[in-house]
């Protein structure tokens, strides 16, 4: 038997991102991936009560944004009950209310960051419990060095946030970075995709977890400044988030096909 040849690189499969024909081939992409991930967030158990919101930018009106309805519940999620909201916080497409306290917030980091295209906000519950610790993530591990020095700490707490100037706010703490963990709220995340604004905030939960594990259990040693950086320029940008998210997106969109109903 002769020695099996290499197949060429050109000729393997490695998925990208796609590239759309028109604005409302993206449009429709844009709304499936984002019913998905918050199929994905009841998954994982993100859903509490009517809390929490993914939304995403409409690639046309740039201004408005398709958001999850209030009081539907994640698990149940079809492209059909997504609602598109304008900046001002009005419905303007879909049969449902918007969550006017998370839309605050969102609207703003929007208005702040036209480079972001998602933005994800839920109460995990690690993303809770070091948010009341008042604490930033620290590099005690490969994979939140995708963080390190692109996140930052909202220190304050007012309450339910359902003004703009507490949204303006937290959108000038968020800057240009991938997260902000709001003090006593929980965590947001965003990104140029919904694929990886939505990894971000998977990936962050979990961080969120070991690193409160880790200081239960003892005193985590802490990774270099020169080697969080270096992990960082790795496996911090979107498209690295992006790439990470397609085996979870792959999953739910089997085992769940009549959310794009």
């Amino acid at each position: 038997m002769p020695e099996p040849t290499p197949i060429p690189i050109e000729q393997l499969q490695f998925a990208m991102p796609p590239r759309h024909t028109g604005v409302e081939e993206e449009r429709r992409h844009r709304k499936e991936r984002l019913t998905a991930a918050l199929r994905l967030f009841a998954r994982y158990g993100f859903e509490e009560g009517v809390s929490g919101h993914i939304t995403v930018r409409d690639p046309e009106f740039t201004d408005c944004f398709w958001a999850n309805p209030f009081g539907v519940s994640f698990a149940l999620m079809t492209v059909g009950d997504l609602i598109l909201v304008n900046g001002e916080g009005k419905v303007v497409e879909g049969r449902h209310h918007v969550n006017q306290a998370a839309f605050t917030i969102h609207a703003q980091v929007h208005r702040a960051r036209p480079d972001v295209v998602a933005v994800a906000h839920s109460h995990s519950t690690y993303g809770r419990a070091l948010a009341a610790l008042g604490e930033p993530l620290d590099p005690i591990t490969q994979d939140v060095c995708a963080f390190y020095e692109d996140h930052t700490l909202y220190d304050a707490y007012t309450g339910v946030v359902v003004d703009e100037e507490e949204g303006r706010r937290i959108a000038a703490v968020l800057g240009p970075h991938k997260a902000v963990i709001l003090r006593n709220h929980g965590l947001l995340t965003v990104a140029d995709s919904v694929d990886a604004a939505a990894w971000w905030f998977l990936a962050m939960e979990r961080c969120c977890q070991v690193q409160l594990a880790a200081k239960a259990a003892g005193k985590p040693v802490l990774i270099s400044h020169q080697d969080a950086v270096r992990t960082r320029e790795q496996l911090g940008n979107d498209l690295v988030a992006w790439i990470n998210y397609q085996p979870l997106y792959q999953q739910i969109a089997r085992s769940e096909p009549e959310m794009f109903g």
